[in-house]
């Protein structure tokens, strides 16, 4: 059974920092890409970042471009979003999602394409 469980979220001033972090087991994490995506009140799930099996390419919706960065430790079976400069717009839910087939060449921006999802965790930023 395949479980993702996410950690690190809260309550950050705006300008300021948080670091999620992601822990995976019962999938070969080490073979299969990973996302964060978000989701607020009202609105729609929507992407965040993603990156692919290796490590080796990423990318970030342009919301978050430039302040927020996605990476793994295979070894750790740990997928991270270092959230930097956060802005009142950025509260929502995070979630982070695994895909299930193995070395995909690219990262993954579509919700569809991940077969597993973790509970989420509450990122609130003040103004």
């Amino acid at each position: 059974q395949v479980q993702l469980v996410e950690s690190g979220g809260g309550l950050a001033q705006a300008g300021g920092s948080l670091r999620l972090s992601c822990v995976a087991s019962g999938l070969t994490f080490s073979r299969v890409g990973m996302g964060w995506f978000r989701q607020a009140p009202g609105q729609e799930r929507e992407f965040v970042a993603a990156i692919t099996w290796s490590g080796g390419s990423t990318l970030t919706a342009d919301s978050v471009k430039g302040r927020f960065t996605i990476s793994r430790d295979n070894a750790k079976n740990t997928v991270y979003l270092q959230m930097n400069s956060l802005k009142p717009e950025d509260t929502a839910v995070y979630y982070c999602a695994g895909d299930s087939r193995p070395f995909w060449p690219a990262p993954r921006r579509d919700r569809y394409a991940y077969d597993h999802w973790g509970q989420g965790t509450q990122v609130t930023v003040s103004s």
